[in-house]
């Protein structure tokens, strides 16, 4: 198979990151499945993505935080558990396969698809969901992302949209303390990163995340709630039956 071009990486970057920065999800997702579907080897595709998100997430919270969608109070509560979550999966449980986590996570993001639906049709939310309060979602999103590869908008913007949350400020708030945890996270993939061998694939992620950041908090603020909320249950349903249909398909 031919080495994909550089332009294809920008264009999967930018692509990527329009869609994380706007709705606070599925980055990791959709360029580590499009590289692996490229024929990129999974170690330096997984390395790439992580090394990327460094960037591009610190480029939609700015993103966010110049269109105000950016709620401090949530981010005070999801940042800090985030991080201890992140460290804790990555230091602590580095032993525990990712796949004894998917299916439960899987199931979650179907259950929080219909609560999210539940209140766009209703206009009610999710009483238990909202006792939960913000930080253990932080710290859950945290150690997910950690062990799973993956897993802090999804959990944690989907759940705050849940609990009552404005869609706006639950998809900036998200993204800026996704930053926090990120850097966190990928500290130490980043001391072993070979990047004669991933640097034109990174470079490519960060360039078309960077070109894609602009507009992510601004389609964040303009569209109307009731258009996001949809979008992110479509987005987190979508993510639930890809992990069941991978799972199956590779049992």
């Amino acid at each position: 198979m031919p080495e994909p071009s550089f332009a294809i990486f920008v264009a999967l970057g930018f692509a990527a990151q329009l869609v994380d920065g706007a709705l606070g999800m599925a980055y990791g997702l959709i360029c580590t499945s499009a590289l692996l579907a490229a024929g990129v080897p999974p170690a330096a595709a997984s390395a790439s993505v992580h090394a990327a998100e460094v960037v591009t997430t610190g480029l939609a919270a700015g993103s966010h935080l110049w269109h105000r969608n950016v709620d401090w109070r949530l981010v005070r509560r999801l940042a800090g558990a985030g991080v201890v979550g992140g460290v804790l999966g990555a230091y602590v449980l580095t032993g525990l396969p990712g796949e004894a986590v998917r299916p439960f996570v899987s199931l979650y993001l179907l259950a929080i698809t219909g609560v999210i639906a539940w209140r766009l049709f209703t206009g009610s939310t999710a009483e238990g969901l909202r006792r939960l309060g913000v930080a253990p979602v932080g710290a859950a999103g945290g150690f997910l992302d950690a062990i799973g590869g993956g897993g802090w908008g999804p959990v944690v913007t989907s759940t705050l949209v849940a609990q009552g949350e404005r869609a706006r400020h639950a998809i900036g708030s998200g993204s800026v303390s996704e930053f926090l945890v990120t850097a966190a996270i990928s500290a130490t993939f980043l001391a072993t990163l070979d990047l004669a061998a991933y640097g034109r694939i990174v470079l490519g992620l960060i360039v078309g995340g960077a070109l894609a950041a602009p507009f992510a908090g601004w389609f964040s603020r303009i569209l109307p709630q009731r258009v996001l909320m949809a979008a992110v249950a479509v987005v987190v349903g979508g993510l639930g039956v890809y992990g069941l249909v991978a799972l199956l398909g590779g049992a």
